[in-house]
């Protein structure tokens, strides 16, 4: 097994690498990993601390319908928390197909769905604003739509709801609110990353915060791992 690393000002990555037992390509361009992964000179690749913008547009030149979802550890409980990327989710549709990939991804690595859908407030806050109402009148739409396929429910803005009721898909507003949850979670809070899973591609890409720190990085490097023998096994 081969995989491939970016580096850029966080140097945390190669104190990673030197933990794992398989290969680990390193480079300091965003170009470079691409082709690494994209031309399959490598079984998987992870961001690291590259910045994410060339490499989104890159993969998003072949696959416009790329999402991304984090894996989180809070308290011992894993979840995925999507959208990630602030310009990720921003219609019903791509939310809609966020949950759909989300949920593929869960069932392959024998997991059941549990979609726990957020807004921007309680039921009782409808009228205190036009983004409010709008922000419930989607989610309410977003379940309505979604509900006959997979497990899903409607939280409001009580995300610890959703986690106490076993939910395993955190979906936030759009992908801003899903940013500042990830980052209050996990580089303010105790929360653990696994990185986050990049779907709707074929090829197997972990993304990582680039204010991660070793202990982040070397699960993202592990998860990736784990999707490449994943993968192996199946076909």
């Amino acid at each position: 097994m081969k995989l491939a690393a970016g580096i850029g000002e966080n140097h945390a990555i190669k104190d990673a690498i030197s933990q794992v037992d398989f290969d680990v390509v390193l480079t300091e361009s965003e170009t470079e990993l691409m082709d690494l992964l994209l031309q399959r000179k490598v079984d998987a690749a992870v961001r690291g601390s590259l910045n994410a913008s060339g490499i989104m547009e890159r993969l998003r030149e072949d696959y416009p319908e790329m999402n991304r979802a984090s894996i989180i550890e809070v308290k011992g409980y894993k979840f995925l928390l999507a959208p990630v990327g602030i310009d990720e989710g921003d219609t019903l549709e791509r939310k809609v197909q966020i949950i759909s990939q989300v949920a593929e991804f869960l069932k392959k690595i024998g997991i059941k769905p549990k979609i726990g859908i957020l807004s921007g407030g309680r039921p009782q806050d409808r009228g205190r604003s036009h983004k409010i109402d709008a922000s419930l009148d989607e989610a309410e739409e977003l379940t309505r739509i979604t509900m006959d396929k997979y497990p899903v429910k409607h939280h409001f803005i009580l995300i610890e709801e959703a986690l106490a009721e076993g939910a395993n898909l955190i979906l936030a507003p759009d992908g801003i609110c899903g940013n500042l949850i990830f980052r209050s979670l996990v580089l303010v809070g105790s929360g653990k990353s696994f990185g986050a899973v990049t779907l709707g591609i074929d090829e197997i890409f972990i993304d990582t915060s680039r204010s991660q720190n070793k202990e982040g990085y070397l699960r993202a490097l592990k998860l990736a791992a784990y999707l490449v023998n994943l993968r192996n096994r199946i076909e």
